[in-house]
Parts: structure tokens; sequence; C-alpha cells
């Protein structure tokens, strides 16, 4: 399965779309839907997208932050589809794939959220998700509102 075209939208949203570099809430240098920009592509100054390096410094347009968004979901896509074994409809899968974004691969994999999930636990994600609302030990505003739309998602 691959996050659909919908949840790519609500992600850009969440996330925020980005044209030109920026420093995300944690001061790392970001660019487009959330791509943490590498120190070799800082270095070079260029990101590769779909094979070809592009300079970024000017901005990126938007269709090479779609580009870019749909080579970083890959992993994403990928992690979700091999670590749930329950069966999940679209939109549960792309609020799992927007979950596992933000926390990353290894949080969601070893999160009490899948071991529910793959125990057949659908009703218990609601509660999983809303654990995982804190960044420093504090609980953020914007992880609250980011995990009731994953909810939602989760649910519609």
């Amino acid at each position: 399965m691959q996050m659909s075209k919908n949840g790519r939208k609500l992600l850009a949203e969440w996330e925020g779309f980005e044209t030109a570099a920026y420093k995300d809430s944690a001061g790392l240098d970001t660019i487009g839907v959330g791509h943490l920009i590498t120190k070799t592509e800082s270095g070079s100054g260029e990101i590769e997208i779909n094979g070809e390096p592009i300079k970024y410094a000017d901005g990126l347009t938007e269709a090479q932050v779609y580009a870019l968004l749909g080579q970083d979901l890959q992993r994403f896509d990928k992690a979700v589809s091999e670590s749930v074994k329950t069966p999940l409809n679209q939109n549960q899968f792309d609020a799992l794939v927007s979950f596992s974004f933000n926390v990353g691969v290894w949080n969601f994999k070893s999160s009490t959220l899948l071991k529910k999930l793959n125990e057949g636990d659908y009703v218990e994600v609601p509660n999983q998700l809303r654990r995982w609302n804190k960044a420093g030990g504090k609980v953020v505003q914007g992880l609250v509102n980011r995990r009731e739309k994953e909810i939602n998602l989760w649910e519609s």
C-alpha cells in the first residue's frame, strides 16, 4: 500500500508546505513537506529528486516538493506495510504513515500502538496515538492537534 493523494494533501497541511529552506521547530534545516536536509545535501546545495540533483538555494517548485515528498514517503509506506499484520483501509494506512513520518520509523515499529494493532485491537489505536503528544517531555498543542487529525482520519 501507499499513502493516498488525500493522505499526502493532509500530511502537507499538518507538516507544512515550504518551497524554500527553513528551520523547523527543532532548529533543523528543512524544505518541502518536512524533508530534513541532510549534511550531504547541505554541503552540495543539491537534493536528489527522482535521480536528478536539484539546486535548492532558490527554492523548489511545487512539483519538486511533491516529488520529494513521494520519495521521502517510500520508507514510511514500507515500514507501515511491513509492520502491520492486520488489514487496514486506506484512511487507516494514511493515518499510520502520517504518524510514522512524524515520530520516525523506529518509534513506530517499537510502539505499543503497533503491538495493540497487530493483536487486532483497532479500538485502542486512537488512545495510543494520543500518547504521542510531547516534545522535550512537555505536551505540545501542535502535536495534540495533529494526533486528533490522525485519529479523525483513522476513524473515517
